[in-house]
């Protein structure tokens, strides 16, 4: 495991090299990441929530991080690293921050019609009764309610995201990821790529309107932009500075 000074300076060096990836790279593989979290959820629905869910819906971050894609929630923490390390530049970051954040909704919501949808896995039964359960407390949170949901999930989203960077190991950066995840899941924040995800499926099925996701995704996605980028890159930023 690599020192939190250690972490500080890979994920300033990491910030760099994701600003700098070709835009063809970065819409791939914002996609990818929008997709494997949405798959994430879409298992964590599948079991019925709770702890069973909040334990399977990791492994969309560990995919991201380990086999390739890029998150917003990630990279709101990674790339504000590099901002605030004076490695990147205010514009490469706002340039990273709307193309990942616009190829994540692609593929959150290509998987809510391609698998949430056509494939029928979220169409009858419990799990359908769940995903509305869930969507509809989003739904009918205010908007000081989800800035404040999104701030605690990505306080762990970015977490899982720097510990992983901290360890060493193929397993170290499994489990690195996998308990910050499971318990901002399981707590019940809100992580706006995800909820592109579950809004949408709503949306297909006539349980909600473009302008509901909208009105949960701004909050929320603020919300994310402080946990990440605030209470994580500008804090650890500030203590582990070299005086």
């Amino acid at each position: 495991m690599y020192t939190p000074e250690e972490i500080l300076e890979q994920t300033a060096a990491t910030a760099v090299f994701k600003v700098n990836k070709p835009l063809l790279t970065k819409m791939i593989l914002g996609f990818i990441g929008g997709a494997m979290i949405s798959l994430g959820y879409l298992a964590y629905l599948r079991v019925g929530g709770g702890l069973a869910g909040a334990a399977v819906f990791p492994v969309g971050l560990i995919v991201i991080l380990l086999a390739g894609g890029e998150l917003i929630t990630g990279n709101m923490m990674a790339v504000a690293v590099g901002y605030f390390k004076k490695r990147v530049t205010l514009s490469e970051l706002l340039q990273n921050w709307l193309v990942i954040t616009l190829a994540n909704i692609v593929g959150a919501i290509f998987v809510a019609y391609a698998f949430g949808v056509l494939a029928g896995t979220l169409t009858s039964g419990a799990a359908l009764k769940e995903a509305l359960h869930v969507g509809q407390g989003k739904l009918t949170a205010n908007f000081l309610t989800s800035f404040f949901s999104g701030i605690g999930c990505n306080w762990f989203v970015g977490l899982a995201v720097w510990l992983s960077y901290g360890a060493k190991d193929f397993s170290g950066k499994i489990l690195a990821i996998w308990f910050p995840v499971m318990t901002f899941v399981a707590i019940g924040f809100q992580h706006s790529v995800a909820n592109s995800f579950l809004i949408p499926f709503m949306i297909f099925i006539g349980h909600a309107t473009w302008v509901d996701f909208i009105s949960n995704f701004i909050p929320v996605y603020l919300g994310n932009i402080v946990g990440g980028a605030i209470l994580i890159s500008l804090f650890y930023t500030l203590a582990y500075k070299k005086h």
